[in-house]
This record gives C-alpha cells, sequence and structure tokens, in this order.
C-alpha cells in the first residue's frame, strides 16, 4: 500500500478510531468508503456462464451470473477492522466457512447458505461495529442484497438496539466507512514519473 494523506473529515474519524487503542497502539491508516443502495449487498462474486444446446451441442447464450458468496477480510488487515454506518442500517451475516464442521461431536459439514448462517448483527446508522478477534478469523461475512430486513432469532445484538424481533426494517442508501490498520505500507512516496 501506498501511503497517502486522508481528508481532514476521514482523518477525524481515523484518529477517534485510533483513540480506542483497537490497533494495538498504533494508527488506523486506511479508509474504505462504500455507498450501498437498497437491493445491494457485499457478498456477491461474479461467474462466467455459458449455456449450451442439448441437442446440438452448441453454445447458445454466454453470460455472467452473480453468486452469494461471504468473504473474509483476510490477513493484510488482521486483527481489527471497524465499521461507521451511516444513513440506512443493515445486516451482517456471519457464516461458518463450507470446510468446517458444524461442531467436534457432528461430522457434517453444512453445505447450503442457510445451514452455514451462523449469525446476524444488525448495523444501525451511526453504530460503530468492530470485527475482531474469533469472527475475524473463523467465520465468513457478508450483506445479502435485500431492499428489507425482517429481523429474527438470528440477529444476535437486538437488545442493545432500538429495533425488535419480527420487525421489518426497509433499507435505504447507507454509506460504510470501514477503518483500519494496514501494517505493511511503503516507506516512501511514489512520484510515478513525477521528478521531484
Amino acid at each position: 500500500m501506498v501511503p497517502e494523506k486522508l481528508p481532514s473529515w476521514l482523518q477525524t474519524y481515523t484518529n477517534k478510531i485510533s483513540s480506542l487503542e483497537l490497533f494495538g497502539g498504533n494508527c488506523a491508516n486506511h479508509v474504505l468508503v462504500n455507498e450501498y443502495n437498497p437491493g445491494e449487498g457485499i457478498m456477491v462474486s461474479e461467474r462466467y456462464t455459458e449455456y449450451i444446446d442439448v441437442i446440438t451441442g452448441h453454445i447458445v447464450a454466454h453470460c455472467s451470473v452473480f453468486i452469494l458468496q461471504p468473504h473474509e477480510d483476510g490477513p493484510l488487515y488482521y486483527p481489527t477492522v471497524t465499521t461507521i454506518s451511516l444513513g440506512s442500517h443493515t445486516l451482517l451475516d456471519f457464516y461458518l466457512p463450507l470446510n468446517r464442521q458444524l461442531s467436534d461431536e457432528e461430522d457434517q459439514v453444512p453445505r447450503t447458505e442457510e445451514q452455514r448462517h451462523v449469525l446476524s448483527l444488525l448495523l444501525e446508522p451511526r453504530s460503530l461495529f468492530i470485527l475482531r478477534e474469533d469472527l475475524y478469523k473463523n467465520y465468513l461475512h457478508g450483506i445479502r442484497p435485500l431492499c428489507q430486513d425482517t429481523l429474527d432469532h438470528k440477529v444476535a445484538n437486538l437488545e442493545q438496539c432500538t429495533a425488535r424481533v419480527e420487525e421489518t426494517l426497509p433499507r435505504r442508501t447507507r454509506v460504510s466507512l470501514t477503518i483500519r490498520l494496514v501494517p505493511k505500507v511503503l516507506k516512501t512516496t511514489l512520484f510515478l514519473g513525477k521528478k521531484k
């Protein structure tokens, strides 16, 4: 990563998050700003597909198919990622990886998204979410592409939120500020063809 100065409005949030001592005494140095409209999520991946005529064997169509697929943030940002939600709420879902058993006693490995879904967290507007430790290392996460969320018993933090079980919350435009520490950055500035 090449270090760049953050805009002052982002630096304000970065300083506040860093003051919580979440990054081992270091200051956060990376902010990802994303906008999500109703119906958009963060666990969608694209797969290219060909449709073949079963009688002739010829390719009749090509298209991109979008697959729901939870992800992990990986080792670059380990061990902590923080996210501020602005505008609208969202539900952040956590899943077992495909190769993980349900428990030590069971030899069944869950395969479907529903079987792998462990819990959800309601991220309300103006909330700070801190992803670390077990949830960071051992689970995948994602946001389903929905226009509204109906809250159920799998929303683990409802007691700390203003919404309640069985309530349906329409999504509006949400902006997320994902603030984290990237430990390995270049120590020098790149001038990319410019002499200084």
